[in-house]
């Protein structure tokens, strides 16, 4: 499947001791660059030993024309969940 179309993500970051932050809606696409993508892989690297360098996420829900702001200290984080809409857009 390419990778170029525009997927609607909806991020939700569990954390220690059970608390729960989002869901968080956010678009992406190849022309709409932002970070609901970098923020599982930055998680994903950290899981593997990659020191976190970057706290900041621009969340932008293009749909409800809303942007969320997360600063994250991963040491905190116990998983994230990326639910990610595949059907087409028009």
């Amino acid at each position: 499947m390419a990778d170029d179309g525009l997927t609607n993500h909806e991020i939700t970051i569990c954390l220690a001791g059970g608390a729960v932050l989002g869901p968080f809606k956010a678009t992406w696409s190849k022309e709409m660059n932002h970070d609901v993508r970098e923020l599982s892989k930055d998680f994903e690297a950290y899981l593997g030993g990659v020191k976190q360098t970057r706290y900041k996420y621009h969340l932008h829900d293009h749909g409800h024309r809303i942007a969320h702001t997360l600063i994250v200290n991963f040491e905190q984080v116990t998983a994230i969940h990326d639910h990610v809409d595949l059907r087409a857009h028009e």
